[in-house]
C-alpha cells in the first residue's frame, strides 16, 4: 500500500494558538517559491562574481547560523512564510533577517564562517596575527567599544568585537557587499588593514577549490520535532534577562510623586502609550533585542504603576528614552543592569 505524505497545512488560516501547538517538521516549509529564494539566488551571484569557487547550500533551520566546519547556512524557518513572521514579531518583538537588507547582511556574515570552515583559515598564522587566536571562548555579554575603528560596521551591537571569528565574518561581509566602497568608508581606520587582507586573501582563493567541502545541514527545519510552544519558550528565557530590583530613585526623579502632580497624566499609562517608538529607537541604537529592551520597559511600567508617578514635563519621553538606551548600553557593555 503506497504511503502519503501529510498535506501542506494552511498556516495563513491558523490562529496563534493553533500555530504554537504545531510542530516545527509539520509546517512543511521550503525555500522555493518564497521570497528567499531570489535573496538566496542574489547572494550566491553575490558569491560566484567574486570568484568563489563553490556555492554555499542554504537551507531552513532554527536560526540564523553556520554548522561548525560545514559549508551551509541555516535561514530561521519563520522566514519561509509571512504568516510565521507575523507571529515571530508577535513573540520575538522583531523579526532578524525579515527585510531583505537585513537578510541579504545576514547572509554575507554567514559567508564569512563558510570561508572559514572551507579553507581552514582561522588555521593560519597571519589571519590568527590580524584577527586574534580562534581558541578564544565566545560570550554573550562581551565588553564592546563604540568607537573604536579597529573593527569594521556590519550587524548591530558591535558584532565584530564579539570573537575573533565575528571579527573575520563581518570584515567579510563588509568585502562581499555590492558597490560599497570600503576602501573609503574605512580609509584612516585600523579595520581597512582587515578588509585589505581580506582582499588579498580572496584574490589569491578565487578559482580554488575548497579544502573541506561538508553539506551538513544541523536543525534542518524539516527534522524538527519541537513544537512551536516550546521552540517560543526556549527563546524567549534566553534574552529574558534577570533584572535587578527597579530603580525607585531614578523613577522618581524622571516621574513626579501624585501628591505634587494629582492632575498630570500617570506615569504608567505615559509610557504604554508611547512604549513602542521608545523601545524601537532603543533597541536600534543599542543593538540590544527587543524583547529585551521590551522587557525592561514592562517592568518600569509596572512599578511606575505601584508608585502611582506622574508625569513631570512635556520632556518625559525624551528623557525615558534616554534613561532605557543607558540602562540597555549599560547591559551591553558589562552584561549588568546598572543603577544610574
Amino acid at each position: 500500500m503506497e504511503s502519503t505524505s501529510a498535506p501542506t497545512p494552511d498556516l495563513a488560516s491558523l490562529t496563534d494558538e493553533e500555530l504554537l501547538r504545531m510542530r516545527i517538521c509539520d509546517l512543511k516549509l521550503q525555500i522555493s517559491g518564497t521570497e528567499l529564494e531570489s535573496r538566496v539566488e542574489t547572494f550566491q551571484r553575490e558569491v560566484d562574481e567574486r570568484g568563489v569557487a563553490f556555492k554555499p547550500v542554504c537551507y531552513l533551520g532554527d536560526e540564523w547560523f553556520c554548522p561548525d566546519g560545514a559549508a551551509t547556512i541555516a535561514i530561521p524557518f519563520y522566514l519561509a512564510h509571512p504568516r510565521l513572521k507575523k507571529l515571530e514579531e508577535k513573540m520575538m518583538m522583531e523579526v532578524e533577517g525579515g527585510t531583505e537588507a537585513w537578510c541579504m547582511g545576514l547572509l554575507r556574515h554567514e559567508m564569512g564562517h563558510v570561508l572559514n570552515h572551507a579553507y581552514l583559515l582561522a588555521k593560519d598564522p597571519e589571519w590568527q596575527k590580524i584577527f586574534g587566536p580562534p581558541s578564544l571562548e565566545y560570550s554573550e555579554s562581551f565588553r564592546a567599544r563604540p568607537y573604536s575603528k579597529r573593527f569594521v560596521r556590519h550587524l548591530d551591537g558591535w558584532y565584530a568585537q564579539s570573537h575573533p571569528e565575528e571579527d573575520f565574518a563581518e570584515t567579510v561581509a563588509i568585502w562581499l557587499t555590492p558597490g560599497l566602497d570600503w576602501k573609503q568608508q574605512y580609509q584612516g581606520w585600523k579595520a581597512l588593514e582587515k578588509l585589505e587582507y581580506v582582499d588579498r586573501l580572496m584574490g589569491k582563493l578565487a578559482g580554488q577549490r575548497p579544502l573541506v567541502l561538508s553539506r551538513s545541514k544541523m536543525s534542518e527545519a524539516s527534522r524538527l520535532r519541537s513544537r512551536l510552544e516550546a521552540y517560543y519558550k526556549r527563546r524567549r528565557r534566553l534574552y529574558a534577562q534577570d533584572f535587578p530590583d527597579f530603580f525607585d530613585t531614578d523613577l522618581r526623579k524622571l516621574f513626579a510623586d501624585s501628591a505634587a502632580a494629582p492632575d498630570a497624566e500617570r506615569a504608567a499609562a505615559f509610557l504604554r502609550r508611547t512604549g513602542k517608538p521608545i523601545l524601537n529607537a532603543v533597541s536600534a541604537w543599542t543593538g540590544e533585542p527587543k524583547f529585551t529592551v521590551n522587557r525592561l520597559l514592562r517592568a518600569l511600567t509596572e512599578r511606575c504603576a505601584a508608585l502611582d508617578l506622574r508625569l513631570r514635563s512635556d520632556s518625559a519621553g525624551l528623557e525615558i528614552a534616554v534613561y532605557l538606551a543607558t540602562l540597555a548600553s549599560h547591559y551591553r557593555l558589562t552584561g549588568k543592569f546598572k543603577k544610574i
